[in-house]
């Protein structure tokens, strides 16, 4: 009875949800963070582990009171083992990791990234050290690693802080700060990713 239960509240949650809910979720996490006066965004993440180890001793940049921050660092704990829990547990069990549309598969397969309905889209050929020593693996790892993060420090935050947060706050920075993320994603995906692989 308790499995029968179990298997429906995970049918449950594992269904992609409409943005007429999710929508409206996130907002009410956003209202809540504001009413508390956070703001969430994970790349501070970064900042607050850094100063929490002692960097502060090394720069100015990281003299800041990193416990005002250890709820941020539980969301991205929590958003580490949830998706872990989540994927090998809930909805990782049968299968359907992915929801994935046709037109981004055949997209991507195209391009030599071969991808399977209902998969998460991993190139195994960048993951290894092997790979990350050839021009294509440094321009996409090392390369887009070091964009990602002076990005993230030049814009005063990340994706989800600018987009979550800085949008839900009204903050005229944040909305140029998305415009600029959304218009990098397009270029590299339409004239970066096509001639790289």
């Amino acid at each position: 009875m308790i499995e029968v239960y179990f298997m429906a509240i995970r049918d449950f949650i594992a269904q992609p949800w409409p943005w007429y809910v999710a929508g409206p979720l996130l907002a009410l996490v956003m209202f809540v963070l504001l009413y508390f006066g956070h703001e969430f965004g994970i790349s501070e993440n970064f900042r607050l582990m850094c100063a929490a180890d002692g960097a502060d001793n090394m720069n100015e940049f990281f003299k800041i009171d990193w416990r005002s921050g250890e709820w941020n660092l539980l969301v991205a704990l929590g958003a580490v083992f949830g998706g872990y829990l989540a994927s090998h547990y809930f909805i990782g069990s049968n299968g359907d990791l992915a929801h994935i549309s046709d037109v981004t598969i055949a997209s991507l397969n195209e391009i030599n990234i071969n991808v399977t309905k209902g998969a998460v889209p991993l190139v195994p050929e960048f993951l290894s050290w092997k790979a990350l020593l050839t021009w294509q693996g440094l321009l996409m790892i090392g390369g887009g690693g070091f964009l990602v993060g002076f990005g993230a420090r030049y814009a005063g935050g990340c994706t989800s802080g600018h987009a979550i947060s800085g949008l839900s706050a009204l903050q005229v920075p944040s909305l140029f700060a998305v415009v600029g993320f959304f218009m990098g994603g397009l270029l590299v995906i339409n004239f970066v990713i096509p001639y790289l692989f």
